[in-house]
């Protein structure tokens, strides 16, 4: 198993809702996803899948 340590290319990200103001939080490896993440996934407020976008 991977040690988790402060070192390294992966770092924790928030990502928000295009359509409400739901937020959660997930891992990227800046080595290989240098620009920001968009991602697909269920956004339980508007109860469908919309797009998720990489906050700053």
């Amino acid at each position: 198993m991977a040690k988790k340590s402060g070192k390294g290319p992966r770092v924790t990200i928030k990502m928000s809702s295009s359509e409400s103001p739901y937020r959660f939080t997930t891992s990227k490896n800046k080595r290989n996803n240098p620009q920001r993440l968009q991602l697909k996934r269920y956004d339980p407020v508007v109860r469908r899948h919309v797009l998720f976008k990489e906050e700053k």
